[in-house]
């Protein structure tokens, strides 16, 4: 039976952390993980979190079994986190998943479900595990414009002229804040006129937010999932409590199907619970009872506001001293982008020769697409990446 097997892709993010393990350079820098680093390095705990972990290990009871669907607590404050008041709780079905990619793989699911001829609309660039995940499903991929290579900015105008091809039955993901993995992001004003051509065309949004307080903010970042949702008949939304919670290996996400017809909910949360029981019967429980701790206590939330918080403002200056740092260096205002994306990542939009070459020259790890993660940063090394970027001639 097994001699039947072919050798997958290598994943790339993985074998580029192999790489930098075993590079014995001391000044190497890894910026191709995707998980946020302190200025030590580390991916730290919480406070918050450990404060909820400690005060759930003197409470709970029991370890047995929640629901399908995962405990509705934690689908009411997850939904009042990313959806706020934009639409009334009775619209949306809601279901805990094994992270925010058991969230997105449901997600397809469900629209293979509901529309089998259904075609994505991706951005690209976009994350890879989501064309990964529809090609193993079998599922149709559209890409649409989205970064444009030399104003490291949005192609909007691409974007949109691509978006209008999309039709009723068609599905078009859109990442909801902190662009993976360009970091460029749309303004209020442009997703406004996404949500037009949504409307125009029919096509059902599906909304990726796994960064949500990792831009400006935690309301700031909500309010483009928010206006698409609010605007639109039916959508699908994916969020991830990985990032702003730094609960990575705990696999905390949840699955959001929202329509304007009321007497859908009960179907939609019932196929919601299908399709949990046919990959993976209940989802984990203690990331998501943790996130519903923290959200629903007053003191906690405040606090873990106030550490997430300080994350943000920690890569934002990260990435005014990089650009700045870049500007010194180079005496162009080129690199002035870096000071404008948002979240862990910008892509610097230059060639993976380029790429190997820092590599090689520098030991500065990053994605062959030039996507970088600012949180593998700190004060000290930013110099040391501004310096490789502008000897290697980027």
């Amino acid at each position: 039976m097994f001699e039947t097997l072919q050798a997958q892709p290598a994943d790339k993010i993985l074998a580029l952390m192999a790489q930098y393990r075993a590079d014995p350079r001391e000044t190497k820098i890894d910026l191709g993980v995707g998980v946020y680093k302190d200025a030590t390095g580390l991916t730290p705990v919480m406070k918050a979190v450990k404060a909820a972990e400690h005060k759930l290990w003197e409470e709970q009871d029991s370890k047995s079994y929640v629901g399908l669907a995962g405990d509705p607590a934690f689908g009411d404050a997850m939904v009042e986190l990313v959806l706020g008041d934009s639409v009334p709780r009775e619209t949306v079905a809601a279901a805990a998943t094994p992270g925010g990619t058991g969230a997105i793989r449901q997600a397809f699911e469900l629209i293979q479900m509901a529309r089998p001829d259904a075609r994505v609309f991706l951005s690209n660039p976009t994350w890879p595990n989501h064309p990964s995940i529809l090609k193993y499903l079998g599922m149709e991929i559209v890409d649409y414009r989205y970064f444009d290579d030399e104003t490291r900015g949005v192609d909007f105008d691409g974007m949109i002229a691509d978006l209008k091809t999309a039709r009723k039955g068609d599905v078009v993901l859109l990442h909801g804040c902190c662009h993976n993995p360009t970091g460029a992001n749309l303004n209020a004003v442009q997703w406004q006129e996404v949500i037009k051509v949504l409307l125009e065309t029919g096509a059902t949004p599906m909304v990726d937010i796994a960064y949500q307080g990792f831009g400006d903010g935690l309301e700031e970042d909500a309010a483009a999932t928010r206006a698409v949702v609010a605007a639109v008949p039916e959508a699908i939304v994916a969020a991830s409590c990985s990032k702003n919670f730094g609960i990575y290996r705990e696999r905390t996400g949840i699955l959001m199907a929202v329509s304007k017809d009321m007497s859908a909910k009960g179907l939609n949360q019932q196929t919601l619970a299908f399709l949990n029981r046919q990959n993976f019967s209940f989802p984990p429980d203690h990331g998501a009872r943790v996130v519903t701790m923290i959200l629903n206590d007053p003191t906690l939330k405040a606090q873990w506001i106030e550490e997430l918080e300080s994350v943000r403002v920690a890569m934002l200056g990260l990435r005014t001293q990089l650009a700045g740092e870049l500007q010194r260096l180079s005496g162009s205002d080129r690199f002035g982008f870096l000071a404008d994306h948002r979240g862990m990542f910008s892509r610097l939009g230059t060639t993976p020769e380029m790429v190997e070459k820092l590599r090689v020259d520098a030991g500065i790890y990053m994605v062959g697409d030039s996507r970088m993660n600012i949180a593998g940063l700190n004060a000290e090394t930013v110099p040391v990446l501004a310096k490789a970027i502008v000897d290697a001639g980027i």
